[in-house]
């Protein structure tokens, strides 16, 4: 997860779906935190590696999850060391159960010191929490070839190995969890964002509607396109040429997210029935953004595209609406 992890964030009892933690207890949450990054992680980690051939931005994908000990407030970095180790500012959080990575032999609390011979940052981390560390960690990790293994560094208890993780490529996509009560979710052009509350509340399969969806976003590269043809945001995100745009951008996303599924092993029937039962708990019925298509509507166009997939169509599917990625918005 890419935010600063301060404890009054990581109080809502959704952290976990029952016992949730004390909060005079950070062990206890930092361990839900790892939980809710490894479940996202591993839908994640599903989508970008079955859907790598619609992709045209490729990343290794080895199945873990980083993170740094400047993310967490100064007060909790004893806390957070005693729980994960960090022997170095930068380490392992957890690993998706039977990645590359953990089937290299890397394990939860490793630290990372360099990847294929170029160093991660050593620095202490400042007194401000940030995700810098972190961040620029992930990057080089993003810059390796996707098609050839990693050759990685690691510390754990002051010893230091060397492991090579098998070449996994995936879509240059990472995934994040956000804390809080909102029902959110998004993606930025490489990052997919969801809402701790879409963990807690739903399935694997019905989550794995929703990443797919951002994810499609990332695909179709609408983040560029929207800016290409100068779409507002803001209060004028809803409404003229903006608003019809956006919502094009949303058709198109939901169309895709159903291949996505697809290939990916899920049922892709499960995205028109997370709209049809709960789109109301997302879209905010009267309140709702009208960037976004109604649920009814999003369930109804989900459908059609999950009936035009050919009976026993190969994986990957890769399905028509994949040409609007090299066609300008207008």
């Amino acid at each position: 997860m890419r935010f600063s992890r301060i404890m009054a964030c990581l109080l809502p009892p959704l952290l976990l779906a029952a016992a949730p933690p004390a909060a005079d207890d950070p062990a206890a949450t930092f361990s839900a935190l790892a939980a809710v990054d490894t479940q996202l992680s591993t839908i994640g980690q599903r989508l970008v590696t079955a859907n790598v051939a619609l992709c045209d931005r490729h990343g290794p994908a080895p199945g873990w999850v980083l993170h740094a000990l400047g993310q967490y407030e100064p007060g909790l970095r004893d806390a957070a060391r005693a729980r994960f180790g960090f022997d170095g500012p930068v380490a392992i959080e957890t690993l998706v159960p039977g990645s590359p990575a953990a089937v290299a032999g890397i394990v939860a609390g490793d630290a990372l010191l360099s990847v294929n011979g170029q160093a991660i940052d050593q620095s202490p981390p400042g007194n401000a929490a940030n995700t810098v560390q972190r961040d620029a960690a992930e990057a080089l990790v993003m810059r390796q070839p996707a098609d050839a293994p990693l050759d990685v560094a690691l510390s754990r208890g002051g010893q230091k190995r060397r492991v090579t993780v098998p070449a996994t490529p995936g879509c240059a996509a990472s995934f994040e969890v956000l804390l809080g009560n909102g029902m959110d979710a998004s993606s930025d052009g490489r990052r997919v964002q969801i809402g701790v509350r879409f963990l807690a509340r739903y399935s694997d399969a019905e989550v794995a509607a929703v990443v797919a969806h951002e994810l499609a976003h990332v695909v179709l590269h609408h983040r560029e396109q929207l800016e290409a043809a100068g779409v507002k945001d803001g209060m004028l995100a809803e409404v003229g040429r903006s608003g019809r745009l956006h919502r094009r951008a949303e058709d198109e996303a939901d169309r895709l997210s159903v291949a996505l599924l697809y290939n990916a092993g899920y049922d892709p029937a499960v995205a028109a029935r997370f709209w049809r039962d709960h789109g109301g708990d997302v879209d905010g019925g009267l309140f709702r953004s009208r960037t976004h298509p109604p649920s009814k509507a999003r369930a109804a166009a989900i459908d059609a595209e999950v009936a035009a997939i050919p009976a026993g169509a190969a994986r990957p599917y890769t399905p028509a609406v994949l040409a609007t990625r090299t066609q300008p918005m207008n």
